[in-house]
């Protein structure tokens, strides 16, 4: 959902010399939405787009290493890793694609690499978010019916999963690359040139839905940890103060995980439905940041966090990295 832009005059059609290769620097006399550049560019860069380009080698880098380290471990093929190899996957094109785009921007001048930088970007961070979902019904399913998780019909509902969230993100990028793009309607045009309005307002509602069905899962995963916890309490008489504290634990965890996924991408989402193209372009910057940072945050929750993605990176450090060692892997109530 995130694309790398310019702003324009809202009543102009750019000239050589006036448009900078993401955004133009904010000024009073431009208000307008971020769209790509087709023009020669004579002006500095644009401190937002530097942020942003940091942000993406932030991403990518983080999330290379997540990629690296389960696809180069035997193991590491549960369908949870599986599911965060997917996420990673997701985030690691979408840092690429902030790197690319910052790039092309300030050296091709091309409406046809505009198109599909915006594209590629929509792709990748729909898959990431689609990819978070994902991960979300694999962890309800897994204490749902924890008896079966392990079972090879589980990994077949993973790649059943990563097929259609992978699908649907294909599909939904390659809509501006088709044709469904504002180049020729500059008055169809959202605060994301070249996506419209319409495009732009199916990817917010798009993601509002994903959101609430998340909360709704982590809702229900929730009352399943707490009763759990209860009937554990149960069978032996007493609430113990561990169970209390791996209850409170939990619950704790969920709730960071939502609140961040919600913090980062709520107020962009929100923007893209109530913004014109009128607008001042930072406010489409002061909620497209913070929105790249949960690619950043996310390997951090799903993967660092995790013990056996630990040892890997330590015995790969060490240079003592064997590929066959045998361990359990943990479902993903227990991440």
């Amino acid at each position: 959902m995130n694309e790398s832009l310019v702003v324009n005059d809202s009543s102009a059609t750019p000239v050589v010399g006036e448009a900078l290769p993401w955004l133009e620097a904010e000024s009073a006399e431009h208000n307008g939405s971020l769209e790509f550049s087709t023009a020669p560019l004579d002006f500095p860069i644009n401190p937002w787009d530097i942020m942003l380009c940091m942000s993406g080698t932030v991403i990518a880098c983080e999330n290379a290493i997540v990629v690296a380290i389960i696809f180069y471990t035997p193991t590491l093929r549960t369908p949870m890793f599986v599911l965060i190899g997917s996420l990673a996957t997701a985030d690691l094109l979408a840092g690429m694609g902030l790197i690319l785009n910052f790039v092309f921007q300030y050296v091709i001048s091309s409406e046809t690499i505009s198109l599909i930088t915006v594209g590629f970007l929509v792709a990748s961070f729909t898959a990431s978010i689609s990819s978070l979902l994902a991960i979300t019904v694999d962890r309800y399913f897994s204490l749902y019916n924890a008896l079966t998780y392990f079972s090879e019909k589980t990994l077949q509902y993973v790649h059943l999963m990563l097929l259609g969230t992978w699908g649907v993100s294909l599909f939904l990028g390659l809509l501006p690359v088709l044709g469904w793009n504002c180049l020729d309607e500059p008055s169809s045009c959202s605060i994301v040139r070249p996506l419209t309005r319409s495009n732009l307002m199916l990817l917010a509602t798009s993601f509002f839905a994903i959101f609430m069905l998340m909360l709704t899962l982590y809702f229900k995963i929730c009352k399943i940890v707490c009763h759990h916890a209860h009937q554990i309490a149960l069978q032996q008489h007493f609430f113990a103060t561990s169970h209390y504290v791996a209850t409170k634990k939990g619950v704790s965890t969920l709730a960071i995980i939502l609140g961040t996924f919600g913090a980062s991408w709520l107020p962009f989402a929100i923007y893209c439905l109530v913004g014109e193209k009128e607008y001042p372009s930072v406010y489409t910057y002061a909620t497209l940041l913070p929105a790249t940072y949960n690619s950043m945050i996310n390997p951090i929750i799903y993967a660092y966090r995790n013990a056996e993605i630990q040892r890997s990176i330590y015995m790969l450090l060490c240079g003592c990295f064997q590929a066959n060692k045998a361990y359990r892997s943990r479902s993903p109530s227990e991440v």
